[in-house]
């Protein structure tokens, strides 16, 4: 009768650690994220950041003056962007690399040249660029770009307001 406890208790310690091995050892996780940027490889951080006080994230796009035509149409869902973050708008701001625009509270900074350019960015509050969003020659797939950053953001956005 003593001996059932103690086989119990290391048949319910061994099963699941022989079931994570074999999970781990066949790669049988998911290889997939929730986020839908792609984090950015290399750590940037924008030397001269201006940081505005409560303001979390920054959505900035990669805007030389060499880029048009995928420039120009991220230029104009940018504002888009901002305006459907809805009540969380005053915690971001946007920024353009590379050209001087001088519309509403887009903030002009210099060109970025280990940045692609056409794409959008998610930086943090101290300069750090953290995701990138890659712009699409389809309309359609490019809104669903904009969706997922948006959802990207408004998560970033909870777990700052809950920290």
């Amino acid at each position: 009768m003593k001996n059932k406890p103690m086989w119990l208790f290391l048949l319910c310690c061994g099963v699941p650690l022989i079931l994570a091995y074999t999970a781990l050892s066949f790669n049988w996780l998911p290889q997939s994220a929730t986020n839908s940027g792609k984090f950015v490889d290399e750590e940037v951080t924008i030397s001269d950041w201006q940081q505005t006080p409560g303001v979390l994230w920054t959505i900035a796009l990669n805007a030389p003056v060499h880029c048009q035509a995928s420039c120009e149409r991220q230029l104009n869902d940018l504002s888009n962007i901002h305006t459907a973050l809805g009540k969380n708008q005053r915690r971001v701001n946007l920024a353009v690399f590379g050209r001087e625009f001088k519309v509403g509270n887009v903030v002009s900074y210099p060109n970025q040249q280990n940045l692609e350019p056409g794409n959008l960015y998610l930086i943090d509050h101290r300069g750090l660029v953290v995701l990138e969003y890659q712009p699409s020659l389809d309309v359609q797939e490019n809104r669903m770009r904009h969706k997922g950053m948006l959802k990207d953001l408004k998560k970033l956005l909870n777990y700052a307001r809950s920290s």
